[in-house]
């Protein structure tokens, strides 16, 4: 078997494979690349050593049995039987479900997770978005102090959990999307610096030092990064990538590394003739990532739109800190502005970054599906103090009317976990560092970050304590019993009626027309022939939306159909999706 390994700056490099040390060669044909042959199999260990140093795993480890500061094992794909007939599933017309593996089960397994997806196809979801799932410290973490780019978190079942998950997922005929992280990798078992100028100090992030995609030696970075990207979506039939923070990608280049990752992207789509597609997290509210390459842009398929997220908060919480400011002003105008326009903050002065953000989205050239929208995020709820989800925060009134919106805007919709039945579990901030030092400096930071907000260390879990996650973990016996299961079948329906309408997810963001009361605090909108109305105020509401004897397609609380008048009387915090003949 050939291994290779890319490392300039040594002057000599070994292999140590199952026990054997064996020298490697400089490749002639690329430059900094080593090579050389080794008697391996399936499971083999292997590592490197540079100038005689500890051995160290490979960049691009297939597998750690052992965790990131373990050795590597040889992962042959070939052997896995996949069962699945799969052609792939595109994102428009998709309604996507973020799950977290280490807890949407107590057991925090593929296997366990796996046999969980029946319910995410009852409940007609079309995409499980996992989050990272590359190997961190410890057992039980977010994923987004990951290393070993190419590899899968052990405890959750190394590589063949993640293809038997993937395999059954698309079985029930459900996609998966991976969440991957580019923008950084975490302090333990990150030896890339050993290896390579993975990292430039030309830049900086929240993380330190910037991966190098601009600097010298950046070809080889970016060709890092985009194999990576390719192998989930090729090794493991993985059918999209949402990618962390881009706004973090730091690129001087006049081809940006996302548009680099697109092509490339697009490119293995053609090849197997599956709809592969990218999301961006960005907070940049430029147009340019998810225009297509053809007209200038990134060529990214679709984003999360955060506008959406905390214009849709502040109306049902009335919170007003941080960057709900700029939305808690008028909520409902920032509702209607993010329905039709897609940003809130397109050119006009933020409050919370102090200066102006954003940029108009052409709307005739970026489809309403390339933006994602959501009452709720692993971040939304997790970067809270307590971890408390929405329907901690709100009546059940009010959950109804986040899911009627989240469910029917002119965006690619997503759930998170557990949201479906308004899970009564918190979702906290948990890690298990390994490294004592690293695990008391994150417990500090943590309180230290929320004290100057106001709370008491007390009131701030421990991450590091294992009852933190526990607590995050769904229980499964709330869907069967009320008020749970009243929500449920709310979601389910709203799913229902957005598959079935078409008008639902037409891709014409134009086409969306919004009306609202700030004061009375109600908003209904058109789409097509569908009418969505909700109302957020204690009492009953008064719409005239124009449309007489609109037949209910569905309604939080009972309410009849607009008589000759076109006027609708909406019950106090409920909503309704009605269909005009």
């Amino acid at each position: 078997m050939q291994f290779e390994v890319w490392a300039p700056q040594a002057g000599r490099v070994t292999l140590e494979c199952d026990g054997v040390t064996h020298a490697l060669e400089r490749d002639a044909r690329r430059e900094g690349w080593w090579r050389g042959e080794a008697g391996a199999r399936d499971g083999s260990r292997y590592g490197f050593a540079l100038d005689g140093g500890p051995v160290r795993p490979d960049p691009r480890s297939r597998r750690q049995p052992d965790g990131p500061d373990g050795l590597s094992a040889v992962v042959d794909h070939e052997r896995f039987d996949w069962r699945s007939e799969w052609t792939g599933r595109p994102l428009p017309g998709a309604v996507l479900y973020e799950l977290h593996v280490g807890t949407y089960t107590r057991e925090g397994t593929f296997d366990a997770a796996a046999d969980r997806l029946g319910h995410l196809a009852e409940l007609g979801v079309t995409h499980v978005e996992l989050m990272p799932v590359c190997p961190f410290p410890g057992r039980h973490g977010w994923g987004y102090e990951g290393v070993s780019l190419w590899a899968v978190h052990e405890p959750y079942g190394g590589p063949e959990g993640l293809k038997r998950f993937v395999d059954r997922a698309h079985a029930l005929g459900l996609g998966v999307v991976l969440d991957v992280v580019h923008n950084h990798l975490g302090p333990s078992g990150n030896y890339l610096p050993e290896f390579g100028p993975y990292f430039t100090d030309t830049h900086h992030t929240p993380w330190g030092s910037a991966v190098n995609l601009d600097a010298p030696g950046s070809d080889e970075v970016r060709a890092y990064l985009v194999d990576s990207a390719l192998a989930w979506l090729r090794d493991y039939r993985i059918d999209g990538l949402r990618l962390d923070a881009v706004h973090a990608l730091v690129d001087t280049r006049a081809r940006h590394f996302l548009e680099e990752l697109s092509q490339a992207v697009d490119t293995l789509g053609a090849e197997t003739g599956r709809p592969l597609f990218l999301i961006a997290e960005s907070d940049l509210n430029d147009p340019r990532v998810v225009t297509p390459r053809a007209e200038g842009g990134l060529g990214v398929h679709a984003q999360w739109n955060d506008d959406f997220h905390h214009a849709l908060h502040a109306a049902l919480t009335g919170e007003s800190q941080g960057y709900y400011a700029d939305f808690a002003r008028a909520p409902f105008a920032a509702l209607a502005k993010t329905l039709t326009g897609g940003f809130f903050h397109d050119g006009t002065y933020s409050s919370f970054r102090g200066r102006h953000h954003g940029r108009p989205l052409d709307r005739t050239r970026v489809a309403g599906h390339r933006l994602l929208g959501y009452s709720q995020t692993h971040d939304q709820v997790g970067n809270r103090a307590q971890g408390d989800r929405l329907a901690a925060l709100v009546s059940p009134g009010r959950l109804a009317v986040a899911a009627a919106l989240t469910l029917t805007a002119p965006f690619t919709p997503m759930l998170f976990m557990g949201e479906e039945w308004a899970a009564g579990t918190p979702w906290q901030f948990f890690t298990d560092h390994t490294d004592a030092e690293l695990a008391k400096a994150v417990s500090e930071g943590r309180r230290r970050e929320f004290a100057a907000h106001g709370w008491t260390a007390e009131e701030v879990p421990d991450p590091q304590d294992p009852a933190t996650r526990d607590r995050s973990c769904l229980d499964w016996s709330e869907p069967e019993r009320e008020p749970h299961a009243r929500v449920l079948a709310w979601y389910r329906r709203l799913i229902e009626v957005r598959h079935e309408q078409p008008d639902l997810t037409d891709p014409d963001l134009a086409d969306t027309k919004v009306a609202h009361d700030e004061e009375l605090r109600w908003l209904a909108f058109r789409r097509g022939d569908v009418l969505v109305a909700v109302n957020l105020a204690d009492g009953p509401a008064a719409i005239a939306l124009g449309a007489p004897h609109a037949r209910v397609l569905a309604a939080w609380e009972p309410v009849d159909s607009p008589g000759p008048d076109g006027i609708l009387h909406l019950p106090p915090e409920s909503a309704v999706v009605l269909l005009q003949d």
